[in-house]
């Protein structure tokens, strides 16, 4: 009962952040990194050297994870994220279609990021870094301060949750799904 009260307390708040962002209600949405906020546009690499637009992905759910190969608690969390990207990619969400992961590693070389993303089957298509560990200019504007760090956007871009681990994704996600 106790986890109950307390889970439907969390999504209370997180419905009630999300809903005054949105851009439906009429209210303007400012660029930021609380929730509520519409989440700054990322521009990074692929492992095959493409640029890949976080807003490439408009109209999706999408999970926007800071990582690196080299994080222990990172690669502990993988084998959620993929569970949760294959159970919820071609659902249907309140503001979104579909489920994606942007995955953005903190990595300095490019051989360990690719041996990661292949070992751990993250089979997203949307895996991008800078390549400059700490010293990524966008990890350091997004304040990510530790890994694994992640922020979950709706289909316009609006941070939904922030810092979801473990069982808390896809509990969001289901709350977000379309019934």
């Amino acid at each position: 009962m106790k986890l109950g009260v307390i889970l439907f307390s969390f999504f209370i708040s997180l419905s009630t952040f999300a809903g005054a962002a949105n851009p439906a209600n009429g209210k303007a949405v400012k660029e930021g990194y609380e929730i509520g906020d519409k989440l700054p546009n990322i521009v990074a690499k692929s492992i095959a050297g493409n640029d890949i637009k976080l807003s490439s992905l408009e109209g999706k759910l999408v999970l926007v994870d800071f990582w690196a190969s080299w994080c222990p608690p990172c690669r502990a969390e993988n084998p959620r994220m993929v569970e949760a990207y294959d159970k919820f990619k071609n659902q249907n969400f309140k503001n979104g279609k579909g489920f994606t992961i942007y995955s953005f590693s903190l990595d300095t070389k490019q051989a360990n990021w690719k041996a990661a993303v292949a070992k751990d089957k993250l089979s997203w298509d949307y895996h991008v870094s800078e390549l400059k560990g700490w010293h990524s200019p966008t990890s350091n504007k997004f304040g990510i301060r530790s890994i694994p760090s992640n922020f979950l956007i709706d289909g316009d871009g609006i941070i939904l949750a922030k810092n979801l681990r473990g069982e808390k994704l896809e509990l969001i996600l289901q709350y977000y799904q379309k019934k």
